[in-house]
């Protein structure tokens, strides 16, 4: 077949063809709020599996919020947690983020388990979400209440894809603690 062929095939459109397949990556503004939601609870879960459980019990289930919410399967995520300190302050990889939520990683000393910090409660609450086609980025704040019922507010960028089976995944991830005017 020469261009002058194609032509008019592709104007002819698809009648007489066997149905065809529509993959939509679409990401909707429903799929955001779910993905946030489970976000916030899983940092609670893990801290209730820390609790019941000890450390062994925190990463098991850590391991698998990770390889459920976070696109690391897809490459390197971009995903700068609010306590961490240079050389180790982007977590690109998925050894990063596990040792970020739970600690107990000889490969980085400082981190002592965000997820750990007794968090009770935790609700995003979104400035913004843009969502355009297969992306989507939400900005705003993450606020958490630990067993004492002390509030922690951070600040949080989110971006979302979804993978080659249609499932959301965070492929930014960008937390710090508000700008305190000092």
């Amino acid at each position: 077949m020469n261009a002058r062929t194609l032509v008019p095939l592709f104007l002819a459109g698809a009648s007489g063809l066997a149905s065809a397949t529509v993959v939509n990556q679409a990401i909707t503004e429903a799929e955001v709020l779910g993905a946030q939601k489970a976000w916030c609870q899983a940092l609670v879960d893990i801290n209730s599996a820390y609790e019941q459980g000890g450390q062994p019990a925190a990463k098991a289930l850590a391991e698998k919020v990770i390889d459920s919410a976070y696109g690391y399967q897809m490459g390197a995520v971009l995903f700068k947690p609010t306590l961490t300190v240079a050389p180790q302050t982007f977590r690109t990889t998925r050894d990063g983020a596990l040792a970020y939520f739970v600690g107990g990683d000889a490969k980085y000393p400082k981190d002592t388990g965000f997820a750990l910090k007794g968090w009770k409660q935790c609700e995003a609450k979104n400035a913004a979400v843009f969502i355009t086609g297969d992306s989507a980025s939400s900005m705003g704040n993450v606020v958490m209440t630990d067993k004492n019922g002390k509030v922690t507010t951070v600040d949080k960028t989110w971006k979302y894809v979804k993978d080659d089976a249609g499932k959301l995944r965070i492929v930014l991830h960008h937390s710090s603690l508000p700008y305190s005017g000092s």
